[in-house]
């Protein structure tokens, strides 16, 4: 049996921020209260610090099978816990991509044995694999992913006959990417005409617009009401989605539900002189006023998570021109400190970080015991200190990839620990492998 003690630490939990300790026993949650006596358990001293649950991402891409020369379960699941997300939710796209239930089990078999955090994998629909996507079981595999507007291979679903039957028969909850392909085709053209193979990066947000992503979104949301399919759209990019989305209903009675990624929060379309391909993605990062609705409707409740899209490409990769370069970028080490520098800037709150990206994830995907510091759940806590500064530099990152947008920028904050069901993973930049995560159980 291991036992931890944490002390003395400013606990941010259900809208509350308290100090005191939790006692950790056998994985799970002991006790939470204003002072817990020291017994035969490592001790961990918070004083000045702050302990949040750990964040569940609901959405990244870990390339792994298939796609290693980038990144792998193992790899990213480090740099994940060392950002203090202790569960993530990890995306098909992969190749083979994982739309048999087969390719979905030998997802979690290497997980099984590779992953430092906690961990789930959806399983990938197509235009001919509705058969398979329904033999998914609710209860151990995490959603459904559609790419209803995507650049990835043969997993674009555009077949309206597909779509329907897939929205009238899903069992759980649909994630889709939004955007408009034939939109964003047209577009292309038209940027391809007027500067052939030369397109500058800064072009990437009105190549994928505001409009393709509007037109989609509104499509999915649309086929879930029809349906009566429980829909969560994914990476929403501008502010004008956010009519689609309700605020006035509990998160659980919620059937239409979407999240915000952190890069959308961060950068603007001001960026892509200076960072180029390493702020491309799909959906595009796009303007300010797009970054700061995007924010407001995470504080309003219309968005009803925070998560990453983490999805990293090589350097070599990243370094192509624009019609080259792939979209995406590695971001679950940062993502925590991405937020805490919002909370320092005044623009958000701890206890709203923590609805957001730790309590409200376990909600909308019905995650067994876990996204609280509560008596009987899995003990997945994160300790930050809001006031050790941390400049990110190749030397100390910890993806695969070996770069992030971020580099060059000092955060406020720093991750000190990370304990994942119960295990202390993570510790003042060291790492403890010697007990895996575990596999997401949800309580459908």
């Amino acid at each position: 049996m291991t036992k931890l003690l944490i002390k003395n630490a400013q606990i941010v939990n259900e809208g509350k921020v308290f100090k005191g300790d939790v006692r950790v026993v056998d994985g799970k949650i002991d006790s939470v209260s204003a002072s817990i006596a020291v017994q035969d358990e490592k001790v961990i001293d918070a004083e000045g610090k702050y302990l949040l649950p750990g964040l569940i991402d609901d959405q990244v891409h870990f390339r792994e099978p298939g796609l290693t020369e980038k990144a792998n379960i193992e790899t990213e699941a480090r740099a994940a816990v060392s950002g203090g997300i202790t569960s993530f939710m990890e995306m098909p796209n992969t190749k083979p991509p994982t739309v048999t239930m087969e390719a979905l089990e030998d997802k979690y078999a290497i997980a099984n044995k590779t992953s430092l955090a906690n961990y789930s994998f959806y399983i990938g629909a197509t235009n001919d694999n509705l058969e398979e996507v329904l033999k998914a079981d609710p209860k151990n595999v995490c959603g459904i992913k559609v790419f209803m507007g995507s650049s990835t291979g043969n997993m674009l679903v555009d077949n309206e006959v597909t779509l329907g039957n897939l929205f009238a028969k899903a069992q759980m909850i649909i994630a889709s990417h939004c955007e408009d392909d034939p939109m964003i085709a047209e577009n292309l053209e038209k940027y391809k005409e007027k500067y052939g193979e030369d397109i500058p990066m800064e072009c990437h947000p009105e190549i994928r617009s505001a409009e393709a992503c509007y037109s989609s979104s509104s499509k999915a949301v649309a086929l879930a009401k029809k349906h009566g399919a429980r829909l969560h759209i994914l990476h929403i990019s501008t502010a004008k989605e956010l009519e689609l989305f309700q605020n006035d209903i509990p998160l659980k009675e919620k059937k239409i539900t979407s999240e915000a990624c952190v890069h959308h929060m961060w950068f603007s379309d001001e960026d892509y002189k200076e960072k180029g391909a390493f702020i491309k993605w799909n959906p595009a990062v796009k303007t300010k006023e797009d970054g700061a609705g995007i924010l407001a409707g995470v504080l309003s409740d219309k968005i009803d998570v925070i998560a990453t899209d983490h999805a990293p490409h090589t350097l070599q990769e990243k370094s192509n021109t624009y019609l080259t370069a792939p979209s995406g970028g590695p971001l679950v080490q940062h993502s925590l400190q991405v937020l805490l520098d919002f909370y320092k800037q005044g623009k958000i709150s701890l206890e709203k970080i923590v609805e957001k990206a730790c309590h409200n994830p376990a909600i909308l995907f019905e995650v067994e015991n876990r996204g609280y510091i509560k008596e009987g759940y899995w003990a997945d806590l994160v300790l930050v200190d809001l006031d050790a500064p941390q400049k990110v530099e190749k030397s100390n990152l910890n993806y695969k990839c070996g770069w992030s947008p971020f580099e060059g920028h000092t955060f406020s904050s720093s991750i000190t620990h990370t304990i994942v069901s119960g295990h202390l993973a993570y510790e003042n930049g060291k790492f403890n492998e010697d007990v895996k995560g575990k596999r997401l159980t949800f309580n459908r």
